[in-house]
C-alpha cells in the first residue's frame, strides 16, 4: 500500500499486509525445518507441488493472514512459527518496498471486502 505519511516510514505490518498477497500458488516455499516449527498448522497451511510445499493461498493472499476490514489491519496467524523467508523479510527493507509497490491494490480490495 503507499505509504501518504509525513515521516516518510513504511507502514507498521499490521496496517499493510501486501507481502502476503500473490496469485503464484509457489509464492512461500516452505522447507523442512519450515513445516517443523509449523506443527499442527501444517497441515491447514501448507499445500504440496510434487514434494515441493508452499504456503496455501486463500482469497489471493497466504491462508495464514487474516483480514480486519473493522479494525484496516491483517493479522498473520502463524507470526511465532513463520516461514524463514517470511522472517527474512524485513519492514522497510528494499525487498519490503518492492511488494508495497507492486501489490498496493491488493491490500485494500482485501480490506474492502473484494
Amino acid at each position: 500500500m503507499k505509504d501518504d505519511r509525513a515521516d516518510g516510514d513504511p507502514p507498521e505490518c499490521l496496517a499493510c499486509g501486501a507481502c502476503c498477497f500473490s496469485t503464484l500458488t509457489s509464492y512461500v516455499a516452505v522447507t523442512g525445518d519450515d513445516y517443523a516449527r509449523l506443527g499442527d498448522d501444517a497441515v491447514r497451511l501448507v499445500s504440496w507441488d510434487a514434494n515441493h510445499a508452499y504456503l496455501r493461498l486463500e482469497d489471493g493472499h497466504c491462508a495464514a493472514l487474516r483480514v480486519d476490514p473493522i479494525a484496516r489491519r491483517f493479522v498473520c496467524t502463524m507470526y511465532e512459527t513463520r516461514p524463514q523467508v517470511c522472517r527474512d523479510l524485513a519492514r522497510g527493507s528494499g525487498a519490503c518496498a518492492g511488494e508495497r509497490e507492486s501489490k498496493e491494490e491488493r491490500p485494500l480490495l482485501a480490506l474492502r471486502g473484494r
